[in-house]
Order: C-alpha cells, then sequence, then structure tokens
C-alpha cells in the first residue's frame, strides 16, 4: 500500500469516528483525559474507592481525607489536553523495512494516526524531533493538513546524524505538562534495559505510547541487497544463511519481550509493527479493544497488539 493511500485511510479514519467515540478510544488509552486543571472545577462524574489496578494519580487525597481511604474520582473534562509528539530522527530511522519502507516512514505515519484523533478532540500538538545533534520542538498550529505539512517539512531536515534516545528521553522527563500524553516514535533497536530507568520516570507522570518500528532481519538470503545505512556496505553472501538470521530473530524477540513487560508494569501502550500499512491495522485494533474495554471499572495496566496477535491482549 503507497504512501498516499496510508494517508488517505488515516484522514478517513478521523473523519468517520464521531467525536465522542474519539474522546473515548483516546482516553482509554490514556488511562484517563488529562488536562492542564487536574483537579480544577471540572464536573465530577463518579467517586468511588481505590481498587487494585488503578493508577495512583487518580487518587483524589481531599476525597480520600474527607472519607478516611484511598477514593478515585473521575471528572468530567472542560479544558484542552495536550499531546506531545517526540520522534527519533537520527539516521538510524533509514533501517529498512518489509515491503520496502523505511522505519522513518512507519514512524511517522505512526505519529499522523495519533495526530488525526487527537486534532479531532482539539488537542493542542507539540511536535519534538531528536538526534544527536539537536532536539528541536517544531512550533504547530492548525489542523491535520497542516500537521502533515510541519511532519513532512521536519523529516526534510531529518537522519543526517545518529539518534540520541538518553537525551530524547531526558527531555521526555522534564515536560512539566503533567499528564499530557507523549507518544515516542522510534525503531526496535533504539531502547534497552538501560533505558527502563528513563521509561519508569516518564510514566510516573505522563502516560507513555511507544511506536516501535521493526526492521527487517538482514541475515535473511532474500534481503542480499540490503545495506548498512552507515557504511553503504553489504552484508557477505556467506553470513546469509538461517542459522544467523534465526539467531538474530531469537536476540530481538528477547529484547521485544523485555520492553514489553516494562512497558506493560508501568502502565504504557506499545504499538508494534513493520510497515505502515501493519501499523495502521495496529493502531484500529488498539482503538477497537480501548472501546470494548470502556465500560470496565478497572482497565489492564498496558496494551499491546501487533498483526502477529490478531488483536489479542498481550
Amino acid at each position: 500500500m503507497g504512501e498516499d493511500a496510508i494517508r488517505r485511510k488515516i484522514e478517513a479514519l478521523a473523519t468517520t469516528l464521531t467525536l465522542p467515540t474519539v474522546r473515548r478510544a483516546l482516553g482509554v488509552i490514556e488511562g484517563e483525559h488529562p488536562s492542564h486543571r487536574r483537579f480544577g472545577s471540572d464536573d465530577i462524574m463518579d467517586i468511588r474507592p481505590y481498587e487494585a489496578g488503578d493508577e495512583a494519580r487518580r487518587i483524589d487525597w481531599r476525597t480520600s481525607a474527607r472519607s478516611g481511604r484511598p477514593m478515585v474520582v473521575q471528572r468530567q473534562r472542560q479544558v484542552t489536553s495536550r499531546v506531545w509528539m517526540l520522534l527519533d530522527t537520527g539516521k538510524e530511522m533509514s533501517g529498512a523495512c518489509e515491503g520496502g519502507e523505511q522505519a522513518w516512514q512507519v514512524a511517522a505515519n505512526g505519529l499522523r494516526m495519533f495526530a488525526a484523533l487527537s486534532l479531532r478532540r482539539s488537542d493542542d500538538i507539540s511536535l519534538v524531533c531528536a538526534d544527536s545533534s539537536s532536539i528541536t520542538r517544531v512550533p504547530f498550529h492548525g489542523g491535520f493538513a497542516q500537521f502533515e505539512s510541519m511532519l513532512d517539512r521536519a523529516l526534510e531536515q531529518a537522519r543526517k546524524h545518529p539518534r540520541n534516545m538518553d537525551a530524547l528521553l531526558d527531555y521526555a522527563q522534564r515536560i512539566n505538562d503533567r499528564d499530557a500524553l507523549i507518544v515516542l516514535a522510534t525503531d526496535e533497536h533504539a531502547i534497552g534495559a538501560r533505558h527502563f530507568d528513563a521509561i519508569r520516570a516518564i510514566t510516573r507522570t505522563h502516560p507513555l505510547v511507544l511506536i516501535d518500528v521493526s526492521t527487517i532481519n538482514p541475515f535473511i538470503a532474500r534481503h542480499r541487497h540490503v545495506a548498512d545505512a552507515d557504511t553503504g556496505r553489504r552484508l557477505p553472501a556467506f553470513l546469509l544463511n538461517s542459522r544467523s538470521s534465526g539467531e538474530v530473530d531469537t536476540h530481538r524477540q528477547y529484547l521485544a519481550a523485555q520492553l514489553e513487560s516494562e512497558l506493560r508494569t508501568n502502565g504504557s501502550t506499545l504499538m508494534r509493527a513493520s510497515s505502515s500499512r501493519a501499523m495502521f491495522d495496529t493502531f484500529v485494533r488498539t482503538i477497537s479493544l480501548s472501546l470494548a474495554g470502556a465500560g470496565r471499572t478497572t482497565l489492564p495496566a498496558a496494551r499491546h497488539v501487533s498483526p502477529s496477535t490478531h488483536g489479542r491482549r498481550a
């Protein structure tokens, strides 16, 4: 499926969903619908005792003090939310994916999907592009068409320097807009166990969605034309065999499971896919599962949906 076709599907998704549906879907993904005025004059919709599985940040301490036990308050938000979209623009994002796309293209389309729904909800969006040379917050005002234009312009200047995931995660920790949704888009090689402390720190104050792009296994024989992004060199032919590719797949699966477990523990949402089409399907399934679970009092800590799971919860 071509780039233009994916963009049309993204735009159509936002226009076909009703506003209450969009609000409900994003709200469940976030765990709640955050706002700048955390406990302001918003109308109270529900008060109930804290239960195992509830996020600690949802406890209303004033209400808890009056009742003598932890109480969770759900409020009707009357103000605009903010969404922070953090995009890894390091040259590693030039890595090839199944179907001929590069990782940055899949990641960017993942952000477009969130932008389409967030703008429908009248959220404020901040786009941040980062590599080892700079971290740049790109000004944005307008609708979805303006967001696409802004993102396209930002991507024209990208992939000239290596990534710096440490700096990008540090930036996320310093976002003072408490409870704003953070959507981080990168590839499957960027985040490892040494970054888990930073992820935990982010999720203490913000709901987090990780858009994780899977790249091809270069040791598979049919990928013999794939070249290294840094040097332009191709792997020697004698390394292109089932044993090498199997070892790479096993190692990647181990790292993916480790990351998934960490994100689930910290109440984050993981969206992993190897193409824009698969990412779109993953996004739709995530929304569908969110809507299906919206009526439950206690939601699962995290939702991991990928094409390989056929929509099941991890």
